[in-house]
């Protein structure tokens, strides 16, 4: 039964982001599954696909504090972290926080900053905490990064590090929408109140994600489960096309993001389905090509799919005995 608070929550954030984002479920379910994992989100794609306008959807949709960066090669660490500044009045430092402070941060176009910049973002995004000159101070629950980027365009930009990279939970994209939804996308474009994210109303607060995201760590897996997990982790370590394999930071996420998919489907166990839905999304960026110039057709997602290929499932029979 507890499972249904979490389904109801996710249905209710689903229809209020359906009111800016036309189509684009499957997106969505990836966006949310982050959410109530406590997991972070890489939003990669071409401009002009909606990648910013999702994510300002899923803040307005939550009664949590919001900060948009935009990211550009002269920006500081300290312009995110903040800074301890000296008030005249008072003859004392005092610190002024800046925007990864936030529950919910954008990170538009994070490529464009420098690694000094990027590396600012390890800290908070791992262990929820922010150290400045020496202090650390923790950052409020829910957080979560909404990072974008755009993948074809290299003049400029500085590519993620594998270290930041790991750090993503889901790496996602959107792609451009079919013929029908394209249409309704100028429906909407033409109506007198346009498309924009601030329209959407508040349908959960930080009380209801934190709840949501507790009972998706009671979801039940299987040690079958678990076992098929570092399988395909095992054999992406000693696959002959990668010099990096999933990590151990990669398994924990897929096991996180699979109890909150289980959950946002309403289950209160793990398929293997689970696993095999969500095996790319969460550890195809994670993946490190002994050839790092071979970009065609998704040779890291063809890896993922091989080794699900290969690597037989658990038998149903077995984990319905382990569930009970």
């Amino acid at each position: 039964m507890f499972m249904q608070n979490v389904q109801e929550l996710a249905s209710r954030l689903k229809q209020n982001i359906g009111k800016i984002i036309v189509g684009k479920d499957e997106e969505v379910d990836l966006l949310l599954t982050a959410l109530l994992a406590s997991g972070h989100v890489l939003l990669e794609d071409v401009p002009g696909t909606g990648k910013t306008m999702l994510a300002k959807s899923l803040a307005s949709s939550l009664s949590l504090t919001f900060q948009r960066i935009q990211f550009t090669p002269d920006l500081l660490p300290s312009d995110l972290t903040g800074i301890h500044f000296y008030n005249q009045k008072d003859g004392e430092f005092h610190f002024r926080p800046g925007p990864l402070f936030a529950r919910i941060v954008l990170a538009d176009e994070i490529n464009r900053a420098t690694p000094r910049t990027q590396s600012s973002l390890l800290e908070c995004m791992e262990e929820r905490q922010i150290s400045v000159d020496g202090q650390t101070m923790k950052l409020e629950q829910p957080f979560m990064v909404l990072a974008t980027q755009n993948p074809v365009d290299n003049q400029g930009t500085f590519p993620l590090p594998e270290a930041q990279m790991d750090r993503f939970m889901i790496r996602m994209k959107l792609g451009y929408p079919s013929a029908p939804e394209g249409r309704e996308i100028l429906r909407r474009t033409v109506q007198a109140e346009g498309l924009s994210a601030e329209t959407t109303a508040t349908t959960a607060t930080a009380e209801e994600v934190i709840s949501a995201q507790q009972e998706c760590r009671r979801v039940t897996i299987a040690d079958d489960l678990l076992d098929y997990i570092v399988e395909l982790a095992d054999a992406s370590r000693t696959h002959p096309e990668l010099a990096l394999g999933i990590s151990p930071r990669g398994t924990q996420s897929l096991l996180r993001a699979c109890q909150a998919y289980a959950a946002l489907k309403g289950r209160n166990y793990v398929l293997p389905d689970d696993i095999k839905t969500l095996l790319a999304p969460v550890c195809a960026h994670r993946l490190v090509l002994n050839n790092r110039y071979d970009l065609q057709d998704n040779p890291a997602e063809r890896i993922l799919a091989e080794l699900t290929d290969r690597i037989p499932v658990p038998s149903e029979a077995g984990l319905e005995s382990e569930v009970r």
